[in-house]
């Protein structure tokens, strides 16, 4: 035990793989639907391992924290641009509300509770379920003009206040969103049935287009079917049969053929006789109920044998950027290309037929090779797969962040600055928006992304945990029950107000209203169990850009609570 200890000790890098190791291992556990998830399993662990008393240099967890803001600004900056522009407005300014409701219940509860600044930051990180605020309290509390064991006293128990504040607001989020929410709204029957009217409204199609699209990530399919009804006694054009499919609300079409034995590709006056063959792509489920009009699947290997491609294409081009999913499908260009799925801030929205696209969005098409070609140039910007990150940005922009935020500005004696990490994030907000209107610069593919995002914060945490380990227990006696009962407030009174805002001020629909508050407050397991409890994805339309915002938001409230409570 002894040698553990002391090579511990002497290689801190160890300590730090081992807690992040089994750290996500535990936050992937689940005991029905209850998960610690993996920030709040990697600090306990670290905790559990800081028992050792390890040293670990500070600079460790600086350079990846600002990484891990950096990728946060990045992915949001798109649509936090967007947001604050056109019909975004309503979203961002509920959202503005929501993140200044929960600043100030939680300011005003730590001033009730007589806590200090360190109490107060973890209790704001902890019960508005924000990460991040536990880096950025602390780049603050360094810069205050106060003694270094104070500052040691304060730094110390952020990590505490949070743990114990964290699990409530995680699981007391989720469960007032999902479940009281719809209550206050009405009723669960109530929000659900508005739901469901929403979804039809939002699907409704003034161009016949393809009903399957009420439901996004549905298979896009290539089958394979003999001509055998008796329709065809007269042969008919490849124009004539997918005109057919539209008259029935179906986007089909016809993509290879085999007429007299040879196999081809179609043109729209090709005629189709009996005993031909043809190859139709759309939604499977759709294709399938086709069969008995045309004749029998079969399964010919020389007709199907031919690439298809599925491409994601980020939206800049001003012609595609604010047209809704059924306007788009009815350009020329999009002539045998589907829509599988749209990705907004990282989240899978609806693809309904009055969804309207956003620069910045990233959609995926699929289609023959030639007509994803044709389509992609005037959507936006083919955003194909690779494994080249330009770290050049990544680089240079973390450097010009940290630049502006070392700034400082005194009010009153005392030092105000964004800080390292306030800056970091401002900068990816800028160059991951910069990206989205230029998008042949700054690439940095989505798995990138969720690397930077996860182990960038979760190397950080575990380095509090570790470092903070020694003086964790002490510190839950000093905080005692009385801060999990004032995280329960803070978490449970900005969420039950801003229900009512929704409602009442903003008139959102119910299941937009309760992806706005999840998205405000940044709670991806909040919208989840809310598209549970409703049946349907549709939240994820208001959870995007108040997302977008609240997550730049809250954190730069993390500054803000620790210079209101100096």
């Amino acid at each position: 035990m002894d040698w553990i200890i002391e090579t511990f000790r002497n290689n801190p890098s160890i300590p730090i793989f081992l807690t992040i190791g089994l750290g996500f291992w535990i936050g992937q556990l689940k005991y029905k639907t209850f998960s610690l998830g993996t920030v709040t399993s990697v600090l306990l662990v670290g905790v559990l391992v800081g028992q050792l008393n390890i040293p670990i240099p500070g600079p460790i967890k600086s350079v990846f924290f600002l990484l891990f803001l950096f990728a946060i600004g990045y992915s949001v900056g798109p649509q936090f641009f967007r947001a604050l522009k056109g019909d975004g407005l309503k979203e961002v300014g509920f959202a503005c509300i929501v993140c200044f409701l929960c600043l100030f219940v939680t300011w005003g509860a730590a001033k009730v509770m007589g806590y200090n600044v360190g109490e107060a930051a973890g209790l704001f990180a902890g019960a508005q379920t924000i990460s991040a605020v536990i880096g950025v309290g602390t780049d603050t509390i360094n810069t205050l003009g106060i003694d270094a064991a104070s500052k040691k006293k304060y730094i110390d128990i952020i990590p505490v206040a949070y743990a114990v504040c964290y699990v409530f607001g995680t699981i007391g989020s989720a469960y007032i969103l999902a479940n009281i929410g719809p209550a206050m709204l009405g009723g669960l029957k109530k929000v659900k049935a508005d739901t469901a009217a929403l979804e039809k409204e939002m699907n409704s199609s003034s161009l016949n287009s393809d009903p399957a699209y009420i439901m996004a990530n549905r298979p896009v399919a290539f089958r394979a079917y003999k001509v055998e009804n008796e329709l065809f006694n007269t042969p008919k054009s490849v124009a004539e049969i997918e005109q057919h499919f539209q008259e029935q609300g179906r986007r089909l079409f016809v993509e290879r053929v085999r007429v007299n034995g040879n196999v081809m590709d179609p043109t729209p006056s090709l005629a189709i006789s009996k005993g031909d063959e043809v190859v139709l792509s759309g939604r499977r489920e759709y294709i399938i109920e086709d069969e008995s009009w045309i004749g029998s699947e079969v399964n010919d290997n020389d007709l199907l044998n031919f690439p298809a491609e599925q491409t994601p294409v980020m939206v800049t081009k001003k012609g595609a950027s604010d047209m809704t999913v059924d306007q788009l499908r009815a350009q020329k260009y999009m002539y045998g290309v589907s829509i599988k799925s749209i990705v907004r801030s990282d989240v899978s929205i609806p693809v309904f037929a009055q969804t309207k696209l956003q620069a910045g969005d990233v959609i995926t098409i699929v289609g023959l090779p030639q007509e994803v070609n044709t389509a992609a140039p005037k959507i936006g910007y083919p955003d194909r797969p690779t494994t080249k990150s330009d770290l050049i940005l990544v680089g240079l922009g973390i450097f010009l962040g940290c630049i502006l935020g070392v700034l400082t500005i005194h009010a009153g004696g005392v030092p105000i600055s964004l800080s390292t990490s306030g800056g970091a994030l401002i900068s990816g907000l800028v160059f991951g928006w910069l990206r989205s209107k230029h998008p042949t610069f700054g690439r940095i593919p989505q798995p990138a992304i969720w690397i930077l995002n996860n182990l960038g914060l979760n190397m950080f945490i575990a380095v509090i945990g570790i470092t903070s380990g020694p003086s964790f227990v002490s510190g839950i006696k000093t905080v005692g029950a009385g801060l999990f009962l004032a995280g329960l407030i803070c978490t449970t009174v900005p969420l039950l107000i801003s229900i009512i805002i929704g409602a009442k001020i903003f008139k959102f629909r119910p299941a937009i209203n309760l992806g706005c508050c999840a998205g405000s407050r940044t709670t991806t397991a909040a919208l989840g169990a809310i598209q549970e409890s409703l049946g349907s994805t549709l939240p994820a339309m208001g959870y995007t850009i108040t997302y977008a915002i609240g997550n730049t938001l809250l954190i730069l409230m993390g500054v803000a609570i620790t210079l209101m409570m100096i």
